[in-house]
């Protein structure tokens, strides 16, 4: 990790010294994981292979890159609003693939409401990211857009969380590799939804790095999700729900479902299929 090539400087916390994307991207992101999950869950709905994925709400277009190192015929275009995020993710995570491997890969600073981009067999949206679209009308729009772009058999995959904690103002540390990762849930209104949230990495000079992640969303439900999916126009949306090892911890395997327990916190993913 960077941090520890830096520690040598004075007079600087480790805090101040910390790189907050990279610390996301070891805390938060498995895109090895995310792109296991699309791709054989593509391949099992629709009996081929997709080729062309677009990560919308990209960040540093992690993604994108683990995609593209899948296939040699694999493409991918990751759009995002933030000119900063990109550029760190072109000289971070592009930057480390082959030249032919970056060729197909774009990146596109953009509105996922406004952007065009050719058929693409899968789009996908995690990291709660669509939250930040918090009438209906205008995630409704947002997921026409998606259904718009997708090729005639794509598939569009998200993810979503809840739980009973989901609605709590809380704090939650997981101690990392050199640092800890805190998430917090500083604000939740019942009464339409709104949820503040924060992430804060504390390292062991006692410096904190205060917020430096915020998110402010609605807090999306499963049956509001599916329902807004299909007035969208979607044929078929699944939720897909994860496993439990023998400690309590989730497996990291995610089925089709159509009931769940009412756990105090859950993770799922889901597709919507074109």
């Amino acid at each position: 990790m960077a941090l520890r090539a830096k520690k040598h400087k004075q007079n600087f916390s480790m805090a101040e010294q910390a790189d907050k994307h990279q610390l996301y991207e070891e805390s938060v992101q498995c895109s090895e994981a995310e792109i296991d999950f699309v791709e054989s869950t593509f391949r099992k709905i629709r009996k081929r292979k997709p080729q062309f994925l677009r990560e919308d709400f990209c960040g540093t277009a992690a993604v994108c890159c683990e995609w593209v190192k899948r296939n040699k015929k694999y493409h991918a275009i990751g759009v995002d609003l933030d000119k900063k995020v990109l550029a760190w993710g072109e000289k971070h995570n592009l930057s480390r693939l082959s030249p032919r491997q970056a060729k197909r890969v774009e990146l596109i600073r953009g509105d996922v409401l406004e952007v065009n981009s050719p058929p693409q067999d899968i789009v996908s949206a995690m990291n709660f990211s669509y939250w930040l679209f918090k009438k209906r009308p205008e995630l409704l729009r947002y997921f026409r857009r998606v259904h718009k772009q997708l090729a005639a058999d794509g598939v569009f995959f998200l993810d979503a969380y809840g739980g009973h904690d989901a609605f709590k103002e809380l704090d939650e540390e997981r101690e990392l590799d050199g640092f800890n990762y805190v998430w917090e849930q500083a604000r939740y209104n019942p009464v339409n939804g709104d949820l503040s949230c924060y992430i804060h990495f504390d390292f062991p000079d006692e410096s904190r790095f205060e917020r430096a992640f915020e998110y402010h969303w609605r807090l999306w439900t499963l049956p509001e999700i599916q329902e807004i999916l299909y007035e969208a126009g979607f044929a078929r949306v699944t939720v897909y729900w994860q496993g439990w090892d023998k400690d309590g911890e989730g497996d990291g395997n995610f089925k089709p479902v159509t009931q769940a327990d009412a756990d105090a916190g859950w993770i799922c993913y889901i597709s919507a299929e074109k």
